[in-house]
């Protein structure tokens, strides 16, 4: 089964957000991931307050999981643990 990236985020910084965002690319690419959402428009609805959304679709479960706990992954998301506010899930797909 598919495995995804689910993201709802916001960023305070936007050259930190730059560093972040080339690298994750670079890491979700060499792991044969796609980005099927990347920020653009969205309504927000309920009680969602986040500006932006990401969806990341991995091979596999397993996959999305080790690309994130992986230290290149890893060594990305300290561009932005100081300037982000972040609602971070990784789900199993059908």
């Amino acid at each position: 089964m598919k495995g995804y990236w689910i993201v709802r985020c916001e960023y305070h910084n936007q050259e930190a957000f730059e560093r972040y965002a080339e690298a994750a690319t670079e890491i979700v690419k060499q792991n044969s991931g796609t980005f099927l959402v990347r920020g653009g428009n969205q309504v927000n609805k309920e009680k969602a307050t986040l500006e932006r959304t990401v969806l990341v679709e991995f091979p596999s479960y397993e996959v999305a999981q080790s690309v994130y706990d992986g230290e290149e992954y890893q060594n990305a998301v300290k561009h932005i643990e100081d300037c982000s506010f972040r609602d971070f899930v990784i789900s199993e797909g059908l």
